[in-house]
């Protein structure tokens, strides 16, 4: 079991770090970009990221127990947080990014973290085989980018992941992973630390450096804590990180609708559509929430599968709705309001016969 002692220092450690390395970015002058994207003002630090890493790279030596799998998480995660820092100083073209996404994957994958099997409600089992290291490749890249887009507003993408963390390192304790659940904590714990300085009003950002390396570390933990389960391999870290990956399958529909790249930038994520009508604070709450109440029904599948299966349609229905009716994909796309519409109109007629 974990010691609380190592998860206070992870969080004083990240606390301590997060304002030297503020002064460090001010030297460096690395700060920020403001474009039409951007939600900030002011000269603001970029790379605090490097707290969270040295924090929790340093707390793991100390602590953590490490086998193969871990190491290979380590070693990946330090390769795209390194690739994240470059990004952040000189800006790195979007394909020697993606490069170096592929790159990191394939070491954890090399290192043994992969999906072989998937299993799904209703007790189906999908045994991938030779697919498992596309597979999973696809896995760790997605959510790592899926991170990485919604680092729009202050605290959000260090908030969404601790809650991820939180959640994966608790069901590693339902489990019996303690590997999982002190790798999971003692990273959480890091992102806390940072986080006092990144809430609403950010005095500094994690910038590439971090959100890469916690997008990294999240796809990569979450794989390893269910693949030995016996309940739903890939579903409950889907349904876990279900925010940041309805946010990034909506910019994909999105942009390939309007014919735009994938790496180009826009204003209509989710955090954006929200904030419109929220405020920046409370739309980092609202989302927060939202990936508290899927973990949440992941917990209530594990209990009940029938129950925490019908849950998980019903959240799933609620943001479906949300999407179409704001636009987030297109002004075009609702299907569900569509077929909601022929109902009532088609009820309406045999009503009027």
């Amino acid at each position: 079991m974990i010691d609380l002692q190592w998860i206070c220092l992870a969080f004083l450690g990240s606390l301590v770090l997060t304002p030297i390395i503020k002064k460090i970015s001010e030297i460096a002058k690395a700060y920020a970009k403001e474009n039409k994207r951007t939600v900030h003002h002011g000269k603001i630090s970029r790379i605090g990221g490097i707290a969270i890493y040295l924090t929790f790279i340093i707390v793991s030596s100390l602590f953590l127990e490490v086998d193969r799998a871990i190491n290979g998480v380590i070693l990946g995660g330090s390769i795209m947080f390194f690739a994240g820092l470059v990004d952040d100083l000189i800006d790195l073209k979007p394909r020697m990014k993606l490069l170096l996404e592929c790159i990191a994957a394939g070491v954890a994958i090399y290192f043994g973290v992969s999906v072989d099997v998937i299993r799904l409600p209703f007790g189906i089992s999908i045994d991938i085989g030779v697919f498992s290291v596309l597979f999973t490749l696809i896995w760790i890249v997605g959510i790592t980018n899926a991170v990485n887009l919604i680092d729009g507003l202050d605290g959000l993408a260090g908030g969404l992941c601790v809650i991820v963390l939180m959640i994966i390192g608790s069901m590693g304790i339902i489990e019996r992973r303690f590997d999982i659940m002190n790798l999971a904590f003692v990273l959480g714990a890091s992102i806390l630390g940072f986080l006092v300085y990144n809430a609403h009003p950010a005095s500094i950002f994690m910038g590439d450096c971090g959100s890469l390396f916690l997008g990294f570390m999240v796809s990569t933990i979450s794989i390893m804590g269910f693949k030995s389960s016996t309940i739903m391999t890939l579903a409950l870290p889907v349904l876990i990180l279900m925010v940041p990956i309805i946010d990034t399958l909506s910019a994909i529909l999105r942009r390939t609708l309007k014919g735009q790249r994938f790496m180009e930038a826009d204003k209509s994520h989710l955090h954006h559509l929200l904030m419109r009508q929220f405020g920046h604070r409370n739309t980092v709450i609202i989302m927060c929430g939202l990936t508290a109440l899927f973990g949440l029904s992941a917990f209530v599948y594990m209990l009940n599968r029938n129950i925490g299966f019908i849950v998980m349609l019903v959240m799933l229905f609620a943001v479906e709705l949300f999407i179409e009716k704001s636009g987030m994909i297109s002004n075009h796309y609702h299907p569900l309001l569509s077929l909601e519409r022929g109902v009532r109109a088609k009820f309406k007629k045999q009503k009027t016969k």
